[in-house]
């Protein structure tokens, strides 16, 4: 079977494991990157990949992974589904992902083709896992705690705010879905922490959530891309209460967004047209490899 070639938007922290991922993959051809700098000179690992900055310069392309800012991804998405690219995002506001999934529908539609959008691990793997136990408790509640860790979303939410010239935001849990948010800035010549700070916590990435903004001279020395979530579940299973479950891991953030993402490249050539999150998807359809054969392996 020929592999379906597949191009990666943006190389950020995500993008370049999006195309370790793509390399490592059996199903697929990494056709080329999308950079904004495409000029700029290659980093190594890409001496023998095309760096371009329009994607019609790659030739037929099967599926874009979009590795920008969550900001950004409806203007791509929109551009490259128009163009009958199926598309995969890690979209992560949670409070706006269905806006989304309204705004790219009539144009996946309108030009057969697919998009799975908020697929990293929160909204994404984790999704599915709350959906999940809902069925196997459907009263109850759930408690999804991140970290401690780095979120890439909120980072780059605070490095876009004027006066910031670099920016870590760490999810720190308190407990039950509660977190708190410690950011460390590098600040701009001439900006200040007290408006640097203003600025971060009215930022609705930070206004949900107990924040408190730190001054570094340097990001890199406190920089760890490591993460983590802690999902718990406590409800009943028909009358039967006290039924207790939990999901646990410590993870590298852009690692398992990216492979995350590649599996939902996958799966979108399984779907009708249209526009999908996780949940909606069935989970073999991530998986490469023969049906029956995975079924015999996994059930």
């Amino acid at each position: 079977m020929s592999r379906k070639r597949i191009a990666v938007v943006g190389y950020g922290n995500i993008g370049q494991y999006a195309a370790q991922a793509v390399e490592a993959s059996p199903d697929f051809e990494l056709a080329g990157v999308v950079r904004r700098d495409a000029g700029a000179p290659k980093p190594r690992e890409l001496a023998n990949i095309a760096v371009v900055d329009d994607i019609g310069a790659l030739g037929k392309i099967d599926a874009a992974l979009l590795c920008t800012p969550t900001r950004s991804v409806p203007e791509h998405a929109k551009k490259y589904l128009a163009l009958g690219i199926n598309t995969v995002d890690s979209y992560d506001i949670h409070t706006s992902f269905l806006q989304l999934r309204k705004e790219l529908m009539p144009v996946a539609l309108q030009h057969n083709a697919v998009a799975i959008i908020s697929a990293g691990w929160d909204p994404g793997s984790d999704s599915v896992i709350r959906a999940l136990l809902e069925a196997c408790a459907p009263k109850g509640l759930t408690w999804t705690n991140f970290g401690p860790g780095m979120s890439m979303g909120h980072s780059v939410a605070a490095k876009a705010i004027p006066g910031v010239a670099n920016a870590l935001s760490m999810t720190i849990p308190l407990g039950t879905g509660i977190h708190r948010r410690v950011v460390y800035v590098q600040l701009a010549a001439g900006a200040t922490l007290d408006e640097v700070s203003q600025k971060i916590k009215a930022d609705d990435y930070f206004s949900h959530d107990e924040t408190h903004v730190i001054a570094v001279p340097d990001i890199d020395a406190v920089t760890d891309i490591g993460h983590g979530v802690n999902l718990v579940r406590k409800g009943a299973s028909g009358q039967t209460g006290n039924q207790r479950f939990e999901f646990n891991m410590q993870i590298n953030n852009p690692a398992l967004t990216s492979q995350i993402m590649l599996a939902c490249a996958r799966a979108t050539f399984k779907q009708k047209p249209g526009v999908y999150t996780m949940p909606e998807i069935p989970v073999i359809d991530l998986l490469h490899g023969d049906k029956e054969s995975l079924l015999a392996r996994l059930v």
